[in-house]
């Protein structure tokens, strides 16, 4: 992951497809594993906000949003 800049959370709706909300869950119940009473201990809201974050982050979210043409279609 890039080096940590100053960030703030901001609560939005974003879409995606299924399979990738899926796909989230799957990994992190696979990573997070059973616990003792074979339920999965993880929060898989949490993952997906991370997993989001990380995404934005490591793909240079911000220079796309300064390049005025990225917001017309």
């Amino acid at each position: 992951m890039p080096e940590k800049k100053d960030t703030l959370i901001v609560r939005a709706n974003v879409e995606m497809t299924a399979a990738s909300l899926e796909a989230i869950v799957e990994n992190a119940k696979r990573i997070s594993g059973r616990d003792e009473k074979g339920g999965y201990r993880v929060d898989t809201a949490d993952k997906v906000s991370e997993m989001i974050s990380r995404f934005v982050l490591e793909n240079d979210f911000e220079s796309f949003v300064k390049n005025i043409d990225n917001y017309t279609r």
